[in-house]
Parts: structure tokens; C-alpha cells; sequence
């Protein structure tokens, strides 16, 4: 079934089908701590190491963002709901919330699947979201914690973990 291009709604339902994994998003600006929760990050490169993700244009804190060096990327566990809920709405994310100083000062957080500890590469307006392209300058990651996905709208996690790929590479465009 199509629809209609301009019918933003649907647009966004379909896009909604390419599960992702939930992300928090950290920096330091000006000695103050920032954070949010995005599903718009993406591998791009082996090498050099880079990663992307995106920021909408509209959003309050934007001009922030623009002004970090650096940012520390986790991909959140699928038992970190709570914390995807946390950097996703308004106030004060950091109030009893233990981390520690990274890579630039950005705060790093435990518990996650993986972590990526990046400069800001580049910045590009792509529609009606601004692109950051990262360079991954540290990365680390956790063999027993699988991460928490959002699909449809909703969180989601791994059911049944498949049996490992045969050999790379696959004929997969990584």
C-alpha cells in the first residue's frame, strides 16, 4: 500500500517500522552537563571510525548541542527503559543520576550495551534536522546486555538471539 508523499503522519508511522536502537546522548557546554534521548544514530564509517546522528531543528536545545567539541553516545540496555524516559522529557536529567567525566568532558553513564566517546566531525542542515558526523575516538561495550530497541512507537527488546553471522563479510551493506 502507498500513500500520498506529503502526508507527513504516514511518512513517520513507515519510517516507525526500522526498529532502532534508543540511544542517550551526552556533552559539556560551558561546564554545564547535557543530555538526551535520540534513535537517530547510525554507523557510517570503518574507517576512519565515524558514527551520525541527527538533531531536529526546531528542537530548544540545539544551539547547545552545536556549541560541543564532543559527546558521549550510549546505547542504552533494554533494562534502561526508565533512563530513555528520564532524557526524554524535561527538568533536571542528572539529579541523583551517578556518571563520570569521558572523553571531552562529556558524562558518561553505566549500565549500557555499548558507548561511544566522539568529536564532532562535521555539521550539515539535511531537511529539517541538523546531521552531526562523529569521530569515534573511544568505544566499549558489554557482551551480556542486549540493547533496548523502539519500534512502532514503542520500546521493544531482542526475543531470541539468532545464531552468530557465518563470516564476514556478509553480503550486507555495513
Amino acid at each position: 500500500m502507498t500513500t500520498d508523499i506529503t502526508d507527513q503522519k504516514a511518512l513517520r508511522r513507515a519510517l516507525g517500522q526500522f526498529a532502532t536502537a534508543v540511544c542517550v546522548m551526552t556533552c559539556r557546554v560551558d561546564g554545564e552537563a547535557l543530555g538526551m534521548t535520540m534513535t537517530s544514530f547510525n554507523s557510517l564509517s570503518l574507517d576512519p571510525p565515524l558514527v551520525l546522528f541527527s538533531i531536529d531543528r526546531r528542537a530548544r536545545g540545539l544551539p547547545q548541542w552545536e556549541r560541543a567539541t564532543g559527546i558521549a553516545i550510549h546505547i542504552l540496555s533494554e533494562s534502561q527503559m526508565e533512563l530513555s524516559n528520564r532524557f526524554a522529557r524535561p527538568g533536571d536529567k542528572w539529579l541523583g543520576l551517578s556518571h563520570r567525566d569521558g572523553l571531552h568532558g562529556a558524562p558518561v553513564l553505566s549500565g549500557v550495551a555499548a558507548l561511544f566517546e566522539c568529536s564532532i566531525d562535521h555539521k550539515y542542515d539535511a531537511g529539517d534536522h541538523r546531521l552531526f558526523i562523529c569521530r569515534v575516538e573511544r568505544h566499549a561495550m558489554s557482551v551480556d546486555r542486549r540493547p533496548l530497541l523502539f519500534s512502532g512507537g514503542r520500546y521493544a527488546t531482542i526475543a531470541k538471539q539468532e545464531d552468530e553471522a557465518p563470516s564476514w563479510p556478509l553480503a550486507i551493506h555495513y
